[in-house]
């Protein structure tokens, strides 16, 4: 009898062990790989430390004129629809991709949304950046664009004096008329908001002026701005696409340092001292920069199932 219940007991104990293990959060990291003609890949972590690639395409660019796509962007509503924009082209482009999905792997049709339409001089929409706003309950895309000789500029050639963009929607159907969203006094890209706690938001952005092309944050009691108290820039010049995910007690930065051909870590706190954690993480050569978002174990199990590969499997 007394083998039996241990036997009993050691299956609930194996079935809760499962049970957990299935539920467990996992990173995803969106990624794409240069000349970013072949479209949405992801990596996948345990600890947001050390990354494994997925070697499939999940979906392929069909809209702008350039077909690719750059800098893929994912937020989740509360209906539990993902939602993913990105960059289309790198010039004589106003508008950016959008598809959407339940489960990441089947896409609805893809669309391209024209943000810069009714600017008949702009140059670009680039890195477009998706944020929910659970307090007004829709969605928030910032995006950087030119529109030459509107602002003053450094040592950067007219066409790439960049300020940031934005327009609100609830169903990717209607949309705010675009307005700016940021003007820093300098060229800016690659923004993304973070937000802490009620009224407290943080944007992790590229200064994109020459000689900086490096990244720095500053902050707002609402997610529109206006944004101040401006940090040094703390990352080494050439690096560019910030992506946060919070782990713990520590908020890790991960980016693009694109002249030194690897990707770079930081890790805060505040989001006011920064350590340096490069060679602490390990990201798969060929990883260019998208948005860090978590999904259950069984989600990441049918993301490798889609791709035919293992899970754990290195792909680098």
């Amino acid at each position: 009898m007394n083998r039996i219940v241990k036997y009993i007991t050691l299956l609930l104990a194996i079935a809760l062990m499962l049970s957990c293990r299935a539920g467990k959060s996992v990173y995803l990291f969106t990624s794409f790989h240069e000349p970013a003609k072949e479209g949405l890949r992801f990596l996948y972590s345990y600890d947001a430390y050390h990354w494994n690639a997925i070697d499939h395409i999940f979906i392929k660019p069909e809209t702008g004129d350039a077909k690719i796509m750059r800098d893929p962007s994912i937020a989740q509503g509360p209906d539990g629809v993902y939602h993913l924009v990105w960059t289309t082209g790198w010039k004589n482009d106003k508008g950016i991709g959008y598809a959407s999905s339940k489960d990441l792997i089947h896409w609805s049709a893809q669309q391209h949304i024209e943000v810069m339409g009714s600017e008949p001089t702009a140059v670009n929409a680039w890195a477009p950046e998706l944020f929910y706003d659970d307090e007004a309950g829709d969605f928030i895309i910032v995006w950087a664009s030119t529109v030459p000789f509107r602002f003053p500029k450094g040592q950067e050639d007219e066409n790439n004096n960049h300020r940031l963009y934005y327009t609100r929607t609830k169903d990717f159907k209607s949309f705010s008329p675009s307005k700016l969203f940021l003007d820093p006094g300098f060229s800016v890209i690659d923004a993304e908001i973070v937000k802490r706690a009620k009224n407290d938001y943080v944007l992790v952005m590229k200064d994109n002026t020459r000689p900086n092309r490096n990244i720095l944050v500053a902050f707002s009691n609402n997610p529109l701005g206006p944004y101040n108290n401006y940090t040094p820039r703390f990352t080494e010049a050439y690096s560019e696409g910030p992506s946060m995910i919070k782990t713990g007690d520590n908020w890790l930065i991960y980016y693009d340092s694109y002249r030194l051909k690897r990707y770079g870590a930081m890790r805060t706190t505040d989001f006011k001292t920064f350590t340096d954690l490069t060679d602490s993480v390990s990201v798969p050569v060929g990883h260019k920069h998208g948005t860090i978002f978590k999904v259950t174990k069984k989600q990441l199990g049918q993301l490798l199932k889609a791709a035919g590969q293992t899970e754990g499997a290195k792909h680098e």
